[in-house]
């Protein structure tokens, strides 16, 4: 494959979007009380967590939004919602399969994001960061328009940190003269399995209090002790 010419297959692109939809769904059909969402409300959530990863790449590159040039991208977006609404008690029984669901779509939108950017002439360390801007951009637009905090940015399982990981190694591969193609499901897998680790043993970066609390005692131990 010819990386000047390389294009996302379209339905590589849909599968991702589908897949972020569903995930979408399920997180807003997980509020009750005052909070719940209609009908209306879950779709639109489905939408920005299917297509959120893609205007983000393309805002970012400078090039005309993907998901607009077809029709397929929204009314699979709103589709795989509606699914994931009417599915959710069957889903959420699966809790290990959302969260599998919830690791591949991050690597999916990395390894796409960052492919685009290497095939326009992007250098590695800007196509990585716009690599993890798509992985996480769904995620980020769904908690601001819910005016909840943006998760990717509290103490919890490895989330950007996987989809950089993804995305290195994709730009790692392609550097060494892999196929962009076969770079990309690299990233996908390296992106998935350090997701799921992440949950499964409860891996998470430092929280920024501890790191005080320990300097604090580092520069405490360090003070002389004049004993009378």
């Amino acid at each position: 494959m010819d990386d000047q010419l390389f294009v996302i297959p379209l339905w590589a692109d849909l599968l991702a979007v589908g897949l972020g939809g569903v995930q979408g769904a399920l997180f807003a059909t997980g509020f009750v009380g005052r909070q719940r969402l209609d009908l209306l409300g879950v779709a639109l959530i489905g939408i920005m967590m299917g297509m959120g990863g893609g205007i983000i790449r393309d805002l970012l590159l400078n090039t005309p939004l993907a998901t607009l040039q077809s029709n397929w991208y929204l009314l699979t977006a709103t589709g795989a919602a509606l699914v994931g609404m009417l599915l959710a008690n069957i889903f959420q029984r699966l809790n290990g399969l959302i969260v599998a669901l919830d690791a591949i779509v991050i690597g999916l939108f990395g390894a796409f994001g960052t492919a685009k950017a290497l095939a326009m002439g992007v250098p590695v360390v800007p196509a990585v960061f716009i690599g993890v801007c798509a992985a996480v951009g769904g995620g980020i637009l769904r908690d601001v328009i819910m005016g909840l905090p943006v998760s990717v940015m509290h103490v919890g399982s490895l989330y950007a940190v996987a989809a950089g990981a993804g995305c290195a190694v994709l730009v790692g591969a392609h550097a060494l003269g892999a196929p962009i193609a076969a770079a990309s499901v690299a990233c996908v897998v390296v992106t998935t399995v350090i997701r799921l680790l992440a949950v499964i043993f409860d891996i998470s970066l430092p929280e920024q209090r501890a790191l005080h609390r320990r300097k604090v005692a580092l520069e405490t131990s360090a003070i002389p002790i004049i004993k009378p």
